[in-house]
């Protein structure tokens, strides 16, 4: 089976994640979406419908089969559109879901409700229903590798998953509240603290002594220190060292200095503003809790600090000894209170030497995202 997904003119609602990636694409609880409908669907492949210049990198397919990406499937979903005829559509209370061919045959679905994503925030504030739905999928019928007698377990040992290779060592694990899964080969360093739900991708790894609480994903390949709390790293990413980051999503390859800080909380307890790439402007968001949202290839100095909501676009470099501006443009050079233009032949040496060193090349692709998005800085 052949599906796209469609990021539903919702391009910049998720940016800055959604700079170098389509929405389909987005990671929250273990997968990313276009790897749980592979997973749901026996033999799918999957496309999608996005920007001209990501297509290079996440390619539309040959098919008739449309899907929402906004929509984050189920079981049932998934069985309902493998079961959709052409010509028909799929909704749920005037969503759109998924359509084969025409869609004029409007179908209502009835359903256990999928997860929905609105917003950029959503990421990490549905993140614990999303981790729930992806442990069952991912555990059901399998026999987790056992948990070593140097750790204590607190909680039900059913919602601890360890993948084979997983190391998990000298830690606090605590499912009472949440899942657990570590991935193949992820390692948890000895006097780490964590609470479900909580999600460990392959090989990704929590350093000594962190203080992690859920619902927080690190995605594959990741490095996690410090303490945080409901967070997404998508992957290939790095937060190595002490400093919070609490009610934040972080994209790939991105690095925070050691004793980065981001606020989550406003200090008169009010409801966050935040960049919005689709009117260009600060909104206010129907949110109290709100830490960094980070795009790809973005980094931070040491000490550094981020107010509440901060947004950092794409490929940008924070060295700042006091609170940057709420929003950078992408490719930002800010050192300090002056504000330069990352020249685009040194932002392309830095993603390839970060790149070497976890041995994946650098593409034409990658080359043409860093091209278009230097032209435009969004």
């Amino acid at each position: 089976m052949k599906i796209n997904l469609d990021d539903n003119g919702l391009h910049l609602r998720f940016a800055p994640l959604t700079l170098s990636r389509p929405v389909g694409n987005l990671r929250m609880g273990i997968y990313t979406n276009d790897e749980r409908w592979e997973r749901l669907l026996p033999d799918c492949e999957v496309g999608f419908i996005t920007e001209p210049f990501l297509q290079y990198q996440f390619p539309k397919l040959d098919t008739e089969i449309r899907v929402n990406a906004q929509v984050i499937p189920n079981e049932e979903v998934a069985a309902s559109l493998f079961a959709l005829e052409e010509g028909c559509s799929l909704y749920m209370n005037g969503l759109f879901i998924a359509e084969n061919g025409t869609g004029k045959t409007k179908i209502e679905y009835l359903g256990n409700p999928p997860i929905v994503i609105e917003n950029r925030w959503d990421l990490f504030q549905q993140n614990e229903a999303a981790i729930q739905l992806d442990f069952r999928l991912i555990t059901e019928g399998r026999a987790s590798q056992e948990l070593s007698k140097t750790n204590t377990l607190i909680g039900p040992s059913e919602l601890l998953f360890m993948e084979e290779g997983a190391l998990v060592e000298g830690s606090i694990l605590n499912t009472t509240h949440g899942p657990i899964y570590i991935g193949e080969h992820a390692e948890v360093m000895e006097g780490s603290m964590i609470r479900g739900s909580f999600v460990l991708c392959e090989d990704a790894v929590v350093k000594m002594g962190a203080k992690i609480y859920g619902a927080t994903t690190i995605g594959p390949h990741c490095r996690v220190g410090g303490e945080v709390s409901n967070v997404i790293l998508m992957a290939y990413s790095n937060k190595g060292h002490d400093g919070f980051l609490g009610n934040s999503v972080i994209g790939e390859w991105c690095n925070l200095g050691a004793d980065t800080n981001s606020s989550n909380l406003k200090n008169n307890y009010s409801s966050v503003s935040s960049y919005n790439y689709e009117s260009k402007s600060m909104e206010s968001c129907d949110t109290q809790f709100m830490g960094l949202c980070m795009g790809d290839h973005s980094k931070s100095a040491i000490n550094t600090m981020f107010n509440t909501a901060t947004v950092i676009g794409f490929a940008v470099n924070v060295f700042a000894d006091s609170f940057p501006p709420k929003h950078l443009p992408s490719f930002t050079w800010l050192n300090g209170k002056d504000q330069e233009v990352f020249r685009l032949e040194k932002s392309i040496q830095a993603a390839k030497a970060m790149m070497e060193r976890r041995h994946i090349e650098w593409s034409q692709a990658d080359q043409k995202i860093f091209e278009h998005l230097h032209h435009i800085r969004p």
